[in-house]
C-alpha cells in the first residue's frame, strides 16, 4: 500500500513540516553530490552507531560532531533516493495535520523528541552494533502514531497493489497506519538478534511510533481543533 493523499486539509500553513522536508532533501543532495567521494565516510561520521554511544567511544573514521549529537545528525541523513522520497512522502501527507494540532514550535519539539526516542530504542536493542543508522523514519513514525490517534477515521487515498493488479482505493487511517505498525512489529521481532547487520531499524520505527502516541496525548491542546471534531 502506497499512501498518496489524505482527506484532511490543515487550517494553517505547515511551515515547520515544509522546513523539515526541505532540510532533509538539502542534506541528502549536498552530502551525495557536493562532497565528492566522501559519502561512505560521512555515513560513519554523522550517522548514529549504537556501539559508540553505549561505550562512549569514537571509532574510526572519527565523527564530525560529538558522539551524542549523532543521534540528531542521523535524523537528517538518508541512504538513497528511495529511502528519502518514501520518508518525505509520509511526512508530507501526515505531518501537516499534526503540526496543525500542536502548533509550529511544539510540533518541532515533538518531531525531534520522537526521533531521539526512536534512535535510542534502536541503540538499546543493538548495543554492540557498529553499523551506522540514519534516516528520518523514527521521527516520522512518531508523526504517524500521533496522526492515527488524532484522526483514526480519516480516509487516505492509497495505491493498492495485489500481485499484478493496481488500484486506487480510500482506506481509513486506523487500517493503513495500523497495518504499517503491525508490519514493523512483526518484522522487528522476526529479525531481532539475527546478526545480519544493516537493513531496516524496525525498533526505531516502533519506538518512534510509541513516542508519538504518548507525546500527542501529553501535548495536544485541550480544546480540540475543528478537524479532530469532524473526524471523531
Amino acid at each position: 500500500m502506497i499512501p498518496l493523499k489524505d482527506e484532511n486539509p490543515s487550517s494553517t500553513i505547515p511551515i515547520v513540516n515544509i522546513i523539515l522536508i526541505v532540510t532533509n532533501c538539502f542534506f541528502f543532495i549536498y552530502l551525495n553530490y557536493f562532497v565528492p567521494g566522501a559519502t561512505r565516510s560521512i555515513i560513519f561520521q554523522l550517522g548514529f552507531i549504537p556501539y559508540e554511544l553505549s561505550h562512549l567511544v569514537d571509532i574510526d573514521p572519527k565523527n564530525l560532531v560529538p558522539v551524542p549529537l549523532t543521534i540528531f545528525t542521523a535524523m537528517f541523513m538518508h541512504g538513497g533516493w528511495l529511502h528519502l522520497l518514501s520518508n518525505m512522502l509520509y511526512l508530507w501527507i501526515f505531518g501537516d495535520n499534526v503540526e496543525d494540532v500542536l502548533g509550529h514550535l511544539k510540533y518541532l519539539f515533538f518531531y525531534i523528541m520522537c526521533g531521539i526516542v526512536a534512535t535510542l530504542a534502536h541503540g538499546f536493542l543493538n548495543i554492540d552494533s557498529r553499523v551506522p543508522t540514519l534516516g528520518a523514519s523514527g521521527a516520522i513514525a512518531g508523526v504517524l502514531g500521533a496522526y492515527m490517534f488524532l484522526f483514526p477515521k480519516v480516509r487516505i487515498k492509497t495505491i493498492l497493489i495485489l500481485f499484478v493488479f493496481i488500484k486506487i482505493v480510500y482506506i481509513p487511517t486506523i487500517i493503513i497506519l495500523g497495518y504499517w505498525i503491525l508490519i514493523q512489529i512483526l518484522s522487528g521481532f522476526a529479525e531481532y538478534d539475527s546478526k545480519t547487520g544493516g537493513g531496516i531499524a524496525w525498533f526505531a520505527h516502533i519506538g518512534g511510533f510509541v513516542a508519538g502516541l504518548v507525546l500527542i496525548v501529553m501535548m495536544k491542546k485541550r480544546k480540540r481543533g475543528r478537524y479532530i471534531k469532524k473526524w471523531k
